[in-house]
């Protein structure tokens, strides 16, 4: 076979556009998760040194949070349908010990996404817009005025648990992207191997081996 009509070791999982998206949405998470401690705690406040100090902290953050949600949005556009759960996620889930062990050859076919990435894809759908309604609603000084304390309070409650909830799942998801060689890859380059697709997400392998996947 010549190198012409050779198959290319190589697929694409990710164009640029998609993992520009991504870096966009990951880079705002990381300094809103930053911001947002230091504005959570004393203990945290230097963090607002890499800021500009506590007042520009307490500026940009939610113009920074405007940012992300724009950006996950467009992501969540591009990538719901590949992340609706089926039998085989339930199933997934339910041997989470063979996936903690790395017995993968127990495990149902994975497609273009496992269930821990599908489940923190829909925690996101979530928690973001949830995120974005309450920081509006304390948002000082263009909003918070036209709300009661009562509810700039409980806004200002939910908005610290779902950004618990977010940060603790995607120190999970980084974790998981360590832990699976290639992983981190993919999205820098936008590329996986035919033997790594096929190992880790057989099912969009295949798919995309006949041309189906889209």
């Amino acid at each position: 076979m010549s190198a012409t009509t050779r198959p290319s070791l190589l697929l694409r999982r990710y164009n640029a556009g998609q993992r520009l998206n991504h870096w966009i949405t990951a880079i705002t998470f990381l300094l809103l998760t930053f911001s947002g401690l230091a504005l959570f705690h004393p203990s945290l406040f230097w963090f607002t040194q890499f800021f500009g100090g506590g007042t520009w902290t307490r500026i940009l953050h939610p113009y920074i949070g405007v940012v992300m949600f724009v950006s996950f949005s467009l992501l969540a556009l591009q990538f719901w349908h590949h992340n609706l759960l089926s039998r085989n996620d339930v199933q997934w889930l339910r041997q989470i010990r063979d996936v903690v062990q790395n017995h993968e050859d127990r495990l149902p076919e994975v497609d273009r996404y496992n269930a821990g990435q599908k489940l923190l894809f829909w925690v996101m759908i979530v928690t973001i817009p949830t995120l974005l309604i309450t920081g509006v609603v304390i948002w000082r000084p263009w909003f918070a005025p036209y709300f009661t304390i009562d509810t700039v309070r409980i806004a200002a409650l939910v908005h610290a648990v779902c950004a618990f909830v977010m940060i603790s799942g995607i120190i999970v998801h980084i974790y998981a992207a360590l832990w699976v060689k290639g992983t981190i890859g993919a999205m820098v380059r936008g590329t996986v191997t035919r033997a790594w697709a096929a190992k880790h997400h057989p099912g969009w392998y295949r798919r995309v081996i006949r041309g189906e996947d889209h």
